[in-house]
């Protein structure tokens, strides 16, 4: 009897290495070139292989930073109104000649005494005024009230030692030995500057009686005394001794010379 399951005799090994298939030789290459006619080629595998499709590069940080700078820069604070601002305004009252070193030396003492939260601001009030010397202009900063300085402030026992004891500082200004704070309506006079008020007015460097030496015009070196000041036209009327004789001419501001 013949056991089962027994290999069939006659199989070679290369029957058992490789399927049989039912095609003739002749079919198989037919099938072959058919597969060689449909395969792509090198170059149009590359075309169609998505590493060719072209890719936008992506923004370098520079370029982002510097779109961002742009915006930045488009975009700016609102100003607060000085009297909108937290705290109050409180006049302080220094040795006159001595407000920048006042001002400096309160500074560095805010710092330093943790005092920022609640002392904020510290101001010279300054305007820019038209000078005449030697008849000559020339723009130059004057401080609006010498000898006072304005702080905005919340006002307690610390921010009060902070500024009362500032070399410098001889007092608050206030009643008695209350500070008191400025009203809306005074700091929008002493902070705010209107836009008629930003005209440049002369600062006054003659007075009447006073003589002078022409240093312009038709009666240059001619000297005289002036008998009138016209401030809002910055005009002298000086009288100009021509032949003997005081004649009153018309001159500006910027024609005449003190002796």
């Amino acid at each position: 009897m013949e056991s089962q399951g027994a290999p069939s005799q006659g199989l070679d090994s290369a029957s058992l290495d490789s399927p049989q298939s039912d095609l003739s030789d002749e079919d198989a290459q037919a099938v072959a070139a058919a597969l060689r006619a449909d395969a792509p080629t090198d170059a149009a595998a590359e075309a169609a292989s998505p590493a060719s499709v072209p890719v936008a590069a992506p923004e370098s940080e520079s370029e982002t930073a510097a779109d961002q700078d742009v915006e930045e820069e488009d975009y700016e604070a609102p100003i607060i109104p000085p009297n909108e601002r937290s705290g109050d305004w409180f006049v302080v009252h220094t040795y006159a000649g001595y407000e920048n070193k006042v001002k400096t030396n309160l500074m560095s003492r805010i710092s330093s005494m943790n005092v920022e939260e609640k002392i904020f601001e510290v101001v010279i009030p300054m305007e820019d005024v038209m000078e005449i010397k030697q008849g000559k202009k020339q723009i130059v900063q004057k401080k609006v009230f010498p000898g006072y300085l304005l702080t905005r402030m919340y006002l307690d026992d610390d921010s009060w030692y902070v500024v009362r004891n500032t070399p410098g500082v001889t007092g608050f200004v206030g009643s008695g030995t209350k500070p008191t704070p400025l009203s809306t309506r005074e700091v929008d006079k002493i902070l705010q500057v209107k836009p008629e008020q930003k005209k440049l007015r002369p600062r006054l460097e003659f007075e009447e009686q006073e003589s002078v030496r022409v240093t312009s015009g038709p009666f240059a070196n001619f000297t005289g005394s002036i008998s009138e000041i016209n401030v809002d036209q910055s005009k002298l009327k000086v009288l100009v001794n021509i032949f003997g004789r005081e004649t009153p001419v018309e001159l500006g501001f910027d024609q005449v010379a003190k002796l």
